[in-house]
């Protein structure tokens, strides 16, 4: 013992240096006291076609930026060229069928019953003549009453035929009946929504960017047979990356939707800002992703943040980061 004495303080020096390291690492290895463990969550855009077909183009390629509006693919469209074709020219023969609804009959046929109208008039005037003269014959006993009636009856015809001459006139300068020319126009209307729908089918055949966004994947070939509603590209806008987190039941209620947020990520000095946007309503144990020992026996909360998209678009699905509250 006498002769290790001398010894014993050097190495009561190394043990706590020692320690002070140990100590070090594990308060280095854990996240401070206001911070949680989290991911980067993406929610993807699928871009697909209501209508099958073959793939017949594909703009883009997986990484691409793409700007709104730009044209991502195209499907073979033949048949809905087709069909807009046959629709047009049946609300152009719907429409011609109204227009002659609306109109009388043609001038020559109107010229046909006044002529008609002269013949019959003069045919009138001889039988009144002929009638009055009858009654003259028959009033000097020259002729039988039978005589009379049958003039008086050819009178009578001469006259109708004439109102009846009168009257097709009138309904030759007049047109269809209001019914038909109802019935025209409902079909005209009906072969134009037609046409509309042709024209949207069409259109469908070709897909662009509904808003700017990064190509995160395309999911089809060129010349591959492409089902009704199955996507074709997957866009990654960045307005559509945001952070989630699992923060302690504790701490819940401190946290508020518009507080503001801090995201570490490994390997970038300056942290990134964010908002918390969502905060959910029920609890849960240990949340995937997230396996320490001191989460596995305490009920959280997820909580989401959103970045504006500058700062999202240096985040990426996946990516583990360290949430930062009460900053």
């Amino acid at each position: 013992m006498t002769g290790s004495w001398p010894g014993f303080p050097r190495a009561l020096f190394y043990i706590s240096c020692a320690l002070a390291v140990l100590c070090n690492l594990a308060g280095c290895a854990r996240s401070g006291p206001e911070r949680v463990q989290g991911y980067v969550e993406g929610e993807y855009v699928y871009v697909a076609s209501p209508l099958s077909g073959t793939l017949e183009s594909l703009y883009v390629q997986r990484g691409n930026q793409v700007k709104e509006g730009d044209l991502l693919f195209a499907l073979d469209s033949t048949p809905e060229k087709a069909a807009l074709d046959e629709a047009a020219r049946r609300v152009s023969q719907a429409g011609a069928t109204l227009q002659d609804a609306q109109k009388g009959k043609r001038p020559s046929e109107i010229e046909s019953l006044k002529e008609q109208m002269k013949q019959a008039r003069a045919a009138l005037a001889l039988s009144e003549k002929e009638l009055a003269r009858r009654e003259h014959l028959l009033a000097a006993k020259a002729i039988t009453a039978e005589a009379l009636d049958l003039a008086r009856s050819t009178n009578d015809q001469n006259r109708h035929r004439v109102s009846q001459l009168e009257a097709d006139i009138t309904t030759a300068q007049l047109g269809s009946r209001i019914d038909q020319i109802l019935a025209a126009d409902a079909a005209t209307r009906a072969q134009e929504a037609a046409l509309a729908k042709a024209q949207w089918e069409l259109s469908q055949k070709r897909r662009f960017a509904p808003r700017d966004a990064l190509v995160f994947d395309t999911l089809y070939r060129e010349g591959e047979w492409v089902a009704a509603g199955r996507p074709v590209v997957a866009l990654l806008p960045p307005q559509n990356i945001k952070v989630r987190a699992f923060v302690s039941e504790t701490r819940i209620g401190a946290i508020h939707i518009g507080d503001s947020v801090r995201i570490m990520v490994d390997g970038v000095l300056e942290p990134f800002a964010g908002k918390v946007s969502y905060i959910s309503p029920r609890a849960e144990y240990t949340p995937p992703v997230i396996y320490s020992n001191q989460a596995r026996s305490k009920l959280v909360f997820m909580i989401e943040a959103v970045f504006d998209p500058k700062t999202a678009q240096n985040l990426h699905p996946g990516q583990p980061v360290d949430v930062e509250f009460g900053f």
